[in-house]
This record gives structure tokens, sequence and C-alpha cells, in this order.
């Protein structure tokens, strides 16, 4: 449990990065981004699944690089749906994905690391 609310802060963190490297996304506050952290995995976890059934075809015919837009498309409808935090146009949701998916990567791998296993001599 611990560790799930250390990821979805440092997320929310990363989304405070992200809007002020990028000038098209925004984020008013950290609670807005604590929120779109939040929205963007609920997204991920209930329509990405969907959408990846519904546009298989395509995802194989482009070799997987479909997953793109679907991807920046879950990160634009978060900006849509919230009011704290705003994705400008469709590039730079493609964009803000992109560097969000990486940035996610690297905090899970963080996250996750084991602790070095001890080995107790008898």
């Amino acid at each position: 449990m611990l560790k799930l609310l250390l990821k979805w802060v440092l997320l929310a963190v990363a989304l405070m990065g992200m809007a002020y490297v990028m000038p098209g996304i925004t984020v008013q506050s950290f609670g807005a981004a604590m929120l779109a952290a939040a929205v963007i995995g609920l997204f991920n976890a209930l329509l990405r699944p969907i959408l990846l059934i519904l546009t298989l075809p395509i995802t194989v015919l482009t070799l997987g690089l479909f997953l793109l837009v679907i991807n920046a498309l879950m990160f634009w409808l978060a900006g849509r749906v919230l009011s704290g935090f705003s994705v400008a146009s469709f590039w730079w949701a493609l964009g803000g994905a992109v560097v969000y998916s990486l940035l996610g990567m690297l905090i899970e791998s963080a996250v996750e690391q084991k602790s070095p296993v001890r080995v107790e001599r008898i």
C-alpha cells in the first residue's frame, strides 16, 4: 500500500515537472496533479484494454505504433475531464504521454527495487 501511494505521489510530481517543461501541458496545483495521475491511471486500467481490443487490427498493421495514439488519447482525455489539468492539443498529448510513460517506467523500477539478499553464515 505504501508503494502504491509513493508511486502516485511521484507520478504527480512527474506531471508537475512536465507542466514546467512542456508549455502545452498545464497543471494548476499539486492537488490537481494528484487527481490527474489518479484519473490517468484509472483510464489506463479501464478504457485502455477496451481500446486495445477494438483497435487490434490497426495496431498490428502499424507494428504497435498505434499504441502511442491510444496513450495520447488517454492523456488528452484526462486533460479534457479535469479542470486543474489541461493539454493544449493532441500533439502535446502525444509528447506528454510518451514522457509520462517513460517517467512512469523509471518510477516503477525505482520503487520496486528489491533489497539486496543477505546470506547468513552457518
